[in-house]
């Protein structure tokens, strides 16, 4: 009878270990060869050390005499568990007794020539053992553990879907079946344990019972999770590209790494203490794979390369940028002769990650020295260029200052590391980058390489040549490789540092290496912060407070009737009641994350972030809660400050937010990029969001924790369509459609001289002159020269056309000349001058025919109505558009309507039938005169502090409501019934109140 296919689990373990064996070129051994014991395969461990180092084995046999193996094994043993086997490996041991350095494995050298280094590295033993019983204390045993030269590395659990068992089972039996106390499970005795079935591949570095933590290692499929149909086992690639000689040797010297992480705490005293613990890493699929598909690039193209690398939030991105920066170090070209790249810098634009990315580097690199952290400024990066430091870690905020003070530097070759790279490198940054990196001093050099389109061409090195010069320099250098991280690439982002491929006929643009938002969510890293996805409409009425009906213009009118109202102290209360009792209701009573859930309030500017902050507390306080808020923007508004709102320094917000008592982070701009915090679990939006800043907003929500189960969004100005519209074109793979005309540059710079505002002579007089550095008087009378045409000679229609076409021209050539190479030197010569006559020509103020209109109206009611609550589900969005190269200016005549129309327009469009307890501030007004004629209440006004003047106003309040008990029993009954009017009630009052006695005094 002839045999039929193995189908069950051993079959798939047997199909797996014939790989290793016939192609992978492993040694099979059985279970008997390994001693549990001291975790070793004693026998080829010193065949390796007899055959790659007979002198050091026979020194230790001439001194140990018969015990020498046993010495060795102990010696071994004593390192791994004070240094992991990664570290063993990499470096070996050294025998005291007779200080005997022993290797126990060999790395491949840089370049095939080397035969000696390639002969030892090909004498490394990569062996396999199938069902390995690895305890002392019962017969349990692991299905697959692959050694390299005796020593334990992987461990497998393997799962066969047609005995119906998946890895979901495999990764249970690691957490329930095998002992984190046994010696082989020990923290970096082993490298990592893969729990495999024929759909997926998970990994865990450190077995610690029910509370392993398993990572997916799947390559994905379709943008998402899991991996996508090969024609045979879709998890083939574990054995096939991962478990071959080359790729484990690379992920042993280059990746994998046991570190130490310290965290603060505080200790029952309030003293900072520093908890130390130890951490093995492993790269992920998506990070080996998209550093090793970079390195192979780079050696095969050399420098001068873009690169982008689009990774979600989620990714690990911090470890892929250490593991890409020192392994472009050293780097070399394909004869192993020399280094590709002198020098890498790594630039982030997040002040905690440069700390973060610093110490990974560090904890990788292998030699002291190599790594240099710009902590102080420019002169500090000055020297570590000059010393030949191999890498640079700065922040972008520090760059700028930097640049200044650089002068000249070597014409080195360079890798660029830049961390979110749309923010980091817009526009005149990387003119700066590329400027200080560009050896644009050579004077030789300027005068044979560049075309002189100067007639006038002298043994000096003139203005013109600096112009050619700067043009060289500001495009991406030809020394230097751009290697840029983005979870959310811009339009010109994309431009700038994708990779051109040819679709339907147009040049598009996407990224060298993805790993989607898509795959982060599936795969768990991050959360989907589009489940649970709240709005809020808010409606209002507003009152004409004058007899008079003046007219003004309708459109802006109505603007500023609308951030009116929802600035309006009552508007911002009445929103700050339904978040604070939201939270506390939804998050704090369900006990989301364990108590620790904390909450965003993201607000459209400064000042309503303070109005948002003293509303906070005052709500929080009256209600007795312990809970406090944080407030975080920039500068001083009525000279209020973070530091005088929050109590303490600006830089410790990150810190003292850590603390349980505070649960709300209300935020302008600042801490809504790169604020990492995996609590945050609930976010209150009011403010319009779109495009890359929406979704990078939201995410602030998405950070994985082991409580986070869900999150909540409640939004009160956007429309879950808005969202959805957002977040589409980042979801998976962005792309470009099109990419942008450079045409458009000379069509405008045409248009702009056909207006003789301007002489060519004048531009190349101004441009030749801020080059010499002449002083400014001398500027100003070239630029003032034009200013006057620009204002005598155009018509109103036309100048609004020239400033718009001014402004387009510089944005747009700061952009196109990074990335075409412009030989004409006038249009570098054009945007010097335009760049600074743009501040001549002002923004002609334009009469505002809506002057006023908040003096005549006012507050009739307002009131918030939930909209819905959605899941909002995402697929892959349209291309994005290349930037707007079109732009024309003109004026539109304002649409005059009189205010009581314009009331009315507005009440139609927001308003809805209002019940009693929305017409608070109505029913305030015929009352208030009451409050305010009381001799108690302008004396407590004028004597008192305000907290003791309110408690004195809503006691008058109160009284003076009862005299409305007959007229109006419908009012009195729902203000006394319902604490929330009460509450709005007396505030309004009070504040009326106070208005009158202010105007008065």
């Amino acid at each position: 009878m002839s045999k039929t296919t193995n189908t069950k689990e051993n079959g798939f373990e047997k199909h797996i270990v014939d790989h290793l064996i016939n192609t992978n070129g492993y040694v099979l051994r059985i279970s008997q060869d390994y001693d549990n014991v001291n975790c070793v395969d004693s026998e080829l461990l010193f065949q390796f050390l007899d055959a790659t180092q007979p002198k050091a084995v026979e020194k230790l046999k001439r001194y140990h005499k018969e015990l020498y193996q046993q010495k060795i094994i102990k010696r071994i043993n004593d390192q791994i568990k004070l240094k992991g086997v990664i570290e063993v490996l990499r470096k070996g041991v050294t025998d005291g007794f007779t200080d005997t350095k022993v290797h126990l494995f060999y790395d491949k050298p840089v370049s095939n020539y080397n035969t000696k280094n390639n002969k030892l590295y090909q004498a490394n033993i990569f062996s396999v053992i199938r069902q390995v019983y690895y305890s002392t204390k019962n017969k349990n045993s692991l299905d697959v553990v692959n050694f390299i030269n005796g020593l334990p590395i992987i461990s497998f659990e393997l799962k066969n879907e047609l005995t119906n068992q998946n890895v979901k089972h495999a990764i249970k039996q690691y957490k329930t079946d095998r002992d984190p106390n046994e010696e082989l499970f020990r923290l970096g005795r082993m490298v990592v344990n893969f729990a495999v079935d024929t759909e997926e591949v998970w990994m865990c570095t450190q077995l610690k019972g029910d509370s392993s933590y398993f990572l997916p290692f799947n390559k994905g499929n379709n943008n998402g999770a899991g991996n996508e149909p090969n024609g045979g086992i879709k998890t083939d690639y574990l054995w096939k590209e991962i478990l071959t000689k080359e790729t484990l040797t690379d992920i042993l010297q280059n990746y994998a790494k046991l570190i130490t992480e310290e965290k603060e705490y505080k200790d029952a005293k309030g003293k900072k203490k520093i908890k130390k613990s130890k951490k093995l890493i492993f790269p992920r699929f998506h990070q080996l794979n998209a550093v090793s598909r970079l390195l192979v690039d780079a050696q095969e193209k050399g420098a001068g390369q873009k690169y982008l690398i689009q990774h979600s939030a989620g990714s690990g991105k911090s470890n892929s940028i250490s593991w890409l920066a020192h392994q472009l170090v050293g780097l070399h070209d394909k004869s192993g002769s020399k280094t590709i790249f002198d020098t890498v810098i790594v630039i982030t634009d997040r002040r905690v990650l440069d700390k973060q990315i610093r110490e990974n580097i560090k904890q990788y690199q292998q030699v002291k020295g190599v790594v240099q952290a710009i902590t102080e400024g420019s002169k500090q990066l000055k020297t570590a260029l000059e010393e030949g430091k191999k890498i640079i870690i700065t922040t972008i905020q520090k760059f700028p200052h930097i640049v200044e003070d650089i002068g000249d530097l070597p014409s080195n070759n360079f890798g660029i590391i830049i961390d979110e790279a749309h923010s980091s490198l817009s526009g005149q940054m990387a003119r700066k980058l590329n400027e200080t990196l560009a050896n644009v001093s050579d004077e030789e050099q300027l005068q044979s390489d560049l075309e002189d389109y100067d007639e006038k061409e002298d043994d000096e090195v003139t203005g013109e040549d600096f112009i050619r010069a700067m043009v060289k320099a500001r495009k991406l250098l030809p020394n230097a490789s751009y290697f840029a991280f983005t979870a959310t690439p811009k339009n010109k982002t994309l431009e700038l540092f994708g990779e051109p491929f040819e679709q339907d006929g147009k040049t598009k643009y996407r990224a060298f290496h993805l790993y989607s938002m898509k795959q982060a969510i599936e795969e768990g890293f991050i959360k989907d912060v589009l489940l649970n996805y709240t709005t809020y409409q808010s409606f209002y009425a507003l009152l004409k407070k004058i007899e008079d009906d003046p007219e003004y213009d309708k459109k802006k009118a109505q603007k500023k009737l609308k951030a009116y109202v929802e600035g309006h102290d009552h508007a911002i209360k009445k929103k700050t009641v339904l978040m604070i009792n939201h939270f506390i209701d939804n998050v704090v009573k369900k006990k989301k994350m364990g108590n620790k859930a904390k909450a965003m309030m993201v607000t459209s500017s400064r000042a309503k972030a303070v109005q948002y902050k003293h509303a906070f507390d005052n709500y929080l306080k009256s209600i007795n809660s312990p809970y406090k808020a944080v407030v975080g923007f920039s500068g001083e508004i009525d000279g209020e400050t973070e530091s005088s709102l929050n109590g303490f320094p600006s830089g410790n917000i990150p810190e003292e937010f850590e603390k349980d008592e505070y649960k709300f982070l209300l935020v302008a701009n600042k801490f809504q990029t790169g604020f990492d915090q995996p609590l945050l679990h609930t976010m209150y939006v009011d403010k319009k969001l779109g495009g890359v800043n929406a979704v990078q907003t939201l995410s602030r929500l998405n950070r994985s924790h082991q409580l986070k189960t869900d999150t909540f969004v409640l939004d009160f100005a956007n429309s879950s369509e808005d969202i959805e519209k957002a977040f589409k074109p980042y979801f998976e793979n962005t792309i470009l459609g099109e990419a942008t005309d450079p045409n458009k540059l000379f069509d405008l710079q045409d248009a702009l001289d056909n207006y003789q505002v301007y002489s060519r002579e004048q531009v190349e007089e101004f441009s030749n002159k801020i080059l010499a550095n002449v002083t400014v008087d001398q500027l100003h009378d070239i630029l003032d020269q034009s200013s006057a045409v620009f204002r005598e000679d155009l018509e109103e229609e036309q100048q609004a056309d020239f400033r718009a076409k001014v402004k387009t021209y510089v944005r747009l050539y700061i952009f196109l000349s990074q990335i075409v190479d412009f030989e004409n030197a006038y249009l570098e010569r054009l945007y010097i001058f335009l760049n600074h006559l743009q501040n001549k020509l002002g923004t002609e103020a334009e009469p505002d025919f809506s002057q006023g209109v908040l003096d005549n109206i006012d507050m009739d009611s307002y009131r918030l109505q939930l909209e819905a609550t959605t899941n909002i589900a995402m697929e892959q969005g349209e291309d994005l558009l290349p930037i707007p190269t079109e732009m024309r200016g003109g004026t539109t005549d304002p649409e005059i309507d009189q205010l009581s129309n314009i009331i009315q327009t507005f009440n139609d469009r927001y308003g809805t039938e209002f019940e009693d307890a929305d017409k608070v501030r109505q029913m305030a007004e015929s009352i208030v005169n009451g409050v305010a004629k009381n001799k108690d209440m302008l004396n407590s006004i004028e004597h008192s502090d305000e907290q003791n003047a309110r408690i004195t106003s809503d006691k008058i309040a109160q009284d003076e409501l009862l005299k409305h008990v007959t007229t109006n029993f419908d009012f009195y009954k729902v203000i006394n019934d319902n604490p929330e009017a009460k509450e709005e009630f007396n505030s309004m009052v009070f504040n009326m109140v106070k208005e009158i006695a202010r105007k008065s005094l």
